[in-house]
């Protein structure tokens, strides 16, 4: 029942992203082509005679959203008249009164920029909106939602793709969650622009990082529905950690957004998140199912994490023994002797050993451990 209901919630969340398309002709629907985007820019068409607003949203977008939108300032219905007729917009943010002036179907994407204080009667009801005083960056993420929710057409494709780690354990509790962020910030350090990807059934993100914004199950919609553009919405909702410079994810509404992914949507998750980074990090479940699979398949390195505990040691020796996919991934498995393990009977030839520390504060764990080198030895 509860995967039913949030396949429910989920419509709706698409519907509310507006999913009328005022640039596409009736009767032509856009095709899906995970990974054809590459690093497009969204032009972005500001259509206001606030000059103060239009200046500063301009501005901000200039010095921090320049590698997504490029910015178009109209502040007359002459300007409009000029400029619409040799210049192709994306998205359109415009002022109530301005509407009249604009053809909506030569504009993607047109939205309503709106405040409490003003009357809408001339604006299409199918015309989806953006509140207009609110923090830029989060207009900034609506435009980017609601236009990756639409568009699908390519400008490019990346030749480079990330170089993939997926930390797994077949036991809980020996840190891999830990030993997955100590990687990424220790990759982070060293210059590289590092994605963590958290696949847990129970995301640990508001343990380590802020997690207010666009939620991770954004993207998930857009995989499940196979409508619109992932990696334009993942450069969109992707944060930046303060302090480690790890981009990562805010955690799902629900858990049960994560177990309804397929196979097939991992795959188009992995490679979308790889065409925006340069290291991906995988901080996945402890289950080996299907999608585990998956992403052992797609990875360049697998770290294996155990400790010094009976538990970890058993489960361990089930997975070796007992599972075939331990042989197809044996060759890029690099086990993580964590907390002070010795890894003496290691099944593999690679293994970084790391200290145990001393603190029950978990970000001070995996901050330490990322001043370690990660050196593999045989």
């Amino acid at each position: 029942m509860g995967s039913v209901f949030k396949s429910e919630k989920r419509k709706k969340r698409m519907k509310q992203l507006g999913k009328t398309q005022f640039g596409t002709k009736k009767g032509q629907k856009e095709t899906f082509k995970p990974g054809e985007v590459g690093k497009m820019r969204i032009n972005l068409l500001v259509v206001t005679d606030d000059g103060d607003y239009a200046g500063h949203l301009s501005e901000y977008i200039s010095e921090h959203h320049a590698d997504m939108m490029n910015v178009n300032i109209c502040s007359t219905p002459e300007c409009l008249q000029e400029l619409l007729p040799v210049q192709k917009f994306d998205a359109a943010l415009l002022e109530p009164y301005m509407i009249k002036y604009v053809d909506l179907h030569a504009i993607h994407l047109p939205l309503l920029l709106w405040t409490d204080e003003e009357s809408y009667a001339e604006a299409p009801e199918e015309l989806k909106g953006i509140r207009k005083y609110q923090r830029i960056s989060s207009i900034v993420a609506s435009v980017v939602e609601q236009y990756a929710a639409v568009s699908t057409a390519g400008r490019g494709v990346d030749s480079e793709k990330a170089h993939i780690t997926a930390v797994w354990s077949p036991t809980g509790g020996v840190g891999k969650t830990i030993v997955a962020l100590a990687y990424a910030e220790k990759m982070a350090s060293a210059g590289k622009q590092v994605l963590y990807l958290n696949l847990e059934t129970f995301s640990s993100i508001p343990a380590f990082f802020a997690d207010t914004g666009k939620s991770i199950s954004r993207v998930f919609d857009l995989l499940e529905y196979k409508e619109g553009n992932v990696k334009m919405l993942i450069r969109g909702i992707q944060k930046q950690d303060s302090g480690a410079g790890v981009m990562y994810f805010c955690s799902p509404d629900n858990f049960d957004d994560m177990n309804i992914l397929s196979s097939e949507n991992i795959a188009l998750l992995l490679d979308a998140c790889a065409g925006v980074s340069e290291e991906l990090v995988i901080d996945m479940s402890c289950v080996c199912d299907e999608r585990a699979w998956k992403i052992f398949e797609l990875t360049n390195k697998v770290f294996l994490v155990t400790d010094a505990t009976t538990l970890a040691h058993t489960k361990l020796s089930q997975f070796v023994s007992q599972n075939n996919v331990f042989e197809r991934i044996k060759e890029k498995t690099v086990l993580i002797a964590n907390k002070g393990e010795s890894a003496a009977k290691s099944p593999v030839e690679m293994v970084i050993s790391l200290p145990y520390v001393h603190t029950t504060d978990a970000i001070e764990v995996y901050k330490t451990l990322a001043d370690n080198r990660f050196e593999v030895h045989k």
